[in-house]
């Protein structure tokens, strides 16, 4: 048997399966596009140092000569290294296992996307399935009340009516009781028979019925709701000033800006 020549560049795996004779002429171009390689390095190289020994007077037409080489060297049809038929068929058929190796990865990757994708799709299915259910149920509520409404008369609607205002009306009155209780016993009406200081009432003096805490606050809110541009209540006798003070330091009540007589309910609103 025949020794093998060296082959020392890479080789595909199917080139390493040719035969002696085809390597060895493989090896031979391979060499000789090697040493033309090594040529024009060198030129190069000597083209670079003399460029540094000293400036070129024909820098322009030399610059010229290498841009026409240039588009000359990209207008050239590639040449094959070798016109061996066994040599580019053993390359051909490793191109097309590296490509069928590259085109397995594609399809395994859009394989994976995918069975992802459909993951996906199968999600938003069943998130559209229920919104469809919730929106279906919706609608049977809506539609149902709708028919309820119809079904009712116009005798029907106003009894309904009249029975929420009476409820409004006794809770109403629910509340102003317990309102009325709450001031009965933590702000009583004062004790008009007993004077001030230890001095005793003279017959002269005329007595004044002085307005429980209550009635001063239904007074204040009646005169705001009756003329809401004049709320303002004008003080008397009557008014006792220890409530009014309560009403003012808490700012239930306020008073008038020019008249100190006056005083008004506070806008909670």
């Amino acid at each position: 048997m025949a020794a093998k020549a060296p082959f020392t560049f890479d080789q595909p795996p199917e080139v390493d399966k040719c035969s002696d004779a085809a390597k060895a002429e493989i090896l031979d171009e391979c060499e000789e596009v090697f040493s033309q390689l090594q040529k024009i390095q060198n030129m190069v190289i000597s083209a670079d140092t003399e460029a540094c020994d000293g400036e070129r007077n024909d820098a322009p037409d030399y610059l010229n000569a290498l841009a026409a080489e240039l588009d000359q060297l990209k207008q050239m049809e590639p040449k094959l290294i070798s016109t061996n038929p066994e040599i580019l068929a053993a390359v051909g058929r490793d191109e097309l296992t590296t490509l069928n190796d590259q085109l397995d990865m594609v399809v395994t990757y859009y394989e994976t996307k995918r069975e992802s994708l459909q993951e996906s799709l199968r999600r938003e299915k069943l998130w559209l399935q229920e919104k469809k259910q919730v929106l279906n149920a919706v609608t049977d509520q809506v539609e149902a009340v709708r028919l309820e409404n119809d079904k009712l008369t116009e005798s029907s609607k106003l009894l309904d009516m009249k029975r929420k205002i009476k409820k409004m009306k006794d809770y109403q009155a629910t509340l102003m009781e317990t309102l009325s209780d709450l001031l009965e016993e933590h702000f009583p009406v004062p004790d008009q028979g007993r004077g001030t200081a230890g001095r005793k009432k003279t017959t002269t003096e005329t007595e004044v019925d002085i307005l429980p805490l209550n009635e001063v606050l239904e007074l204040l809110t009646n005169k705001t709701l009756e003329t809401p541009h004049e709320p303002y209540v004008t003080m008397d006798d009557r008014f006792w000033q220890p409530y009014v003070e309560v009403l003012l330091r808490y700012g239930i009540a306020t008073r008038h800006s020019e008249d100190h007589t006056k005083i008004r309910l506070e806008s909670f609103y």
